[in-house]
């Protein structure tokens, strides 16, 4: 795509090259506005043509001269010149105007997905789990980023055709369910427990980790209630589901306002019976190593190294988080059938998947190189004004409010119809776009400042361009012309504009190979940009109407382009605020 133009130029250098054209194509790119060579639209890169060659090949700017030479100008390329090893061709200025914006207006939510960049793209079956908040504890803050990032994947990967799946695999078994029944045994009441579920098990969590590290006995009384429900006692997992059930109630409310949905809600007390399978095949592999202390590990150094050794059972024959994850991927391998899985977790867990891993493909499961970690880090400093944050929900609330108080001074806010629902989502849009700037491996310092600047590279900013363009079509109508005249967008602001939305699938591409969002943002903060410019000096009200219907033809592409990079994002625009 880039509108079929980034063909045209692979189909001429093709004849000359004597190369088939997809062995071109990704070495032809839009060039971004911000390098902008005499307007050239885009740019062929010598070097990459070139990779395989001999290392005593000719000066790479002798080469681009010599095959610009033999190039010729055509109805598509209007100029070509060269630049540092590169070669650049201009576009037709009334083809790319009409080509662009026909293109985005019939492919809709699909523009830039239909690239040739992705034609040899093979559909696979998806697995992504992420969120993973653990039960009986209230949500916090800090699943947040797998929650988003894990969105993000899942939406970038069903928008290029793959079938995915959805899993949020909750934290709903181990040693942390003892020390609750027992505390709750001993600390819990069953009005609170119904009124509030999450708030009341986390201070009984709270209460009983502090007693059983004072008291041995309540340590003793945790360890045998998790004992019983690794065996199935009734009375045990009764007290465990209702804890179970009660949370995900909560949760589900939470992804609700989130805007985020899961196929599966599944949890490491499935495998409680299928680990114990896990530990018996690992056996009778020769792989199970019992340690002095009566635990089960196995050992993926070969030689007794420490850091390669993974412990995958306790001293009481019980099953540890690994042992459930070893048992939940082997299950999903059979369910799904897979082509990838992806694990969405924080950095700190890298080296627990690696080993995991490690041992699926040491068991014989040669699909273990298909699964992936995907790691990012920590969010620091997210506090609300009562001090330090411990649940995503007092963040959403915290968010809500403020975008109401800022909202609260612009006139349109009084005619809202739910203007909490649209404080949600622009402090949601703020949000995302604030974690989603830099790399996902990196941890950054939050910043409420920052995150509801109205102006400057933020959610807030994008969540106004998209209502300022939806209220042009709103103002000055949608009877567009199917025809328009291109003449009528040749100022440079629009140019601009063109050539940006002519570099959407690159983008898409970029992002869909190194599963960064950030690209994505980037590319949306500019287009919002260029926008704000364009709105300030090509106006529509008092414009001749062949004039302002070309303009409003613009701003529509514009916005479209906007949403659906928006809704890759896990944002959901808003039309007014």
């Amino acid at each position: 795509m880039a509108c079929g133009f980034r063909r045209s130029i692979a189909c001429q250098l093709s004849r000359i090259l004597d190369l088939p054209p997809e062995n071109l194509i990704k070495s032809i790119s839009a060039v971004p506005i911000s390098r902008k060579e005499e307007l050239a639209d885009f740019q062929l890169s010598v070097d990459s043509l070139l990779e395989n060659s001999d290392h005593s090949r000719p000066d790479i700017q002798v080469q681009a001269i010599r095959l610009a030479e033999k190039l010729k100008c055509d109805t598509v390329v209007s100029e070509i010149s060269t630049g540092q090893g590169t070669i650049n061709f201009k576009i037709n200025r009334e083809l790319l105007t009409k080509t662009v914006l026909k293109q985005v207006m019939e492919d809709g939510s699909k523009y830039g997905l239909k690239s040739e960049l992705f034609s040899d793209l093979p559909q696979k079956k998806i697995v992504v789990e992420f969120s993973s908040p653990n039960i009986a504890k209230k949500f916090h803050v800090g699943h947040l980023r797998s929650t988003i990032i894990g969105n993000f994947i899942a939406n970038l990967k069903e928008a290029l055709g793959h079938q995915v799946t959805r899993i949020n695999y909750l934290g709903d078994w181990g040693m942390q369910f003892g020390l609750l029944g027992t505390g709750y045994q001993l600390f819990g009441y069953e009005e609170k427990l119904q009124s509030n579920p999450l708030q009341h098990l986390f201070e009984v969590y709270v209460q009983v980790n502090k007693e059983a590290t004072e008291d041995k006995s309540v340590a003793k009384s945790a360890h045998e209630f998790f004992q019983r429900l690794e065996l199935g006692d009734m009375q045990a997992l009764a007290l465990w589901q209702k804890f179970r059930d009660l949370s995900v109630e909560e949760y589900i409310r939470i992804y609700k306002r989130l805007g985020v949905h899961f196929d599966e809600y599944s949890g490491e007390s499935f495998y409680r019976e299928k680990s114990q399978e896990v530990l018996k095949l690992l056996d009778s592999k020769g792989l199970l190593q019992k340690t002095i202390k009566g635990t089960a590990v196995v050992d993926l150094s070969g030689n007794s190294d420490p850091s390669s050794i993974c412990t995958v059972m306790r001293s009481d024959g019980t099953s540890l988080y690994a042992t459930r994850d070893l048992a939940a991927a082997i299950d999903r391998m059979d369910k799904y059938n897979f082509d990838t899985m992806i694990y969405v977790t924080d950095k700190g867990q890298k080296r627990h998947f690696q080993q995991v891993f490690q041992i699926l493909q040491i068991m014989g499961y040669d699909w273990a190189k298909r699964c992936q970690h995907v790691p990012f880090g920590v969010v620091k400093g997210m506090k609300t004004r009562r001090g330090d944050v411990t649940f995503l929900e007092d963040v959403l609330n915290e968010i809500r409010l403020r975008m109401l108080q800022n909202m609260a001074s612009i006139k349109t806010t009084k005619e809202l119809e739910n203007p909490q629902e649209t404080a949600e989502r622009v402090g949601l849009a703020a949000l995302i776009i604030q974690d989603f700037r830099g790399l996902l491996l990196s941890d950054y310092q939050f910043s409420w400042d920052r995150v509801f600047q109205s102006r400057g590279d933020t959610g807030v900013f994008l969540q106004y361009t998209h209502a300022r363009l939806h209220s042009l079509e709103t103002t000055f109508g949608c009877g567009y012309l199917n025809d328009f005249n291109t003449a009528c967008l040749q100022e440079p602001q629009s140019v601009s504009i063109l050539q940006h939305l002519l570099r959407f699938d690159e983008v898409l591409y970029r992002s869909s190979e190194d599963i960064q969002p950030r690209h994505i943002v980037s590319y949306l903060l500019t287009l919002s940009h260029l926008a704000a410019v364009a709105h300030r000096t090509l106006p529509i009200k008092e414009s001749p109407p062949e004039v302002a219907g070309a303009r409003l033809h613009l701003f529509r592409a514009v916005r479209s382009v906007l949403a659906n990079g928006m809704k890759l994002l896990g944002i959901t625009p808003v039309c007014r605020m």
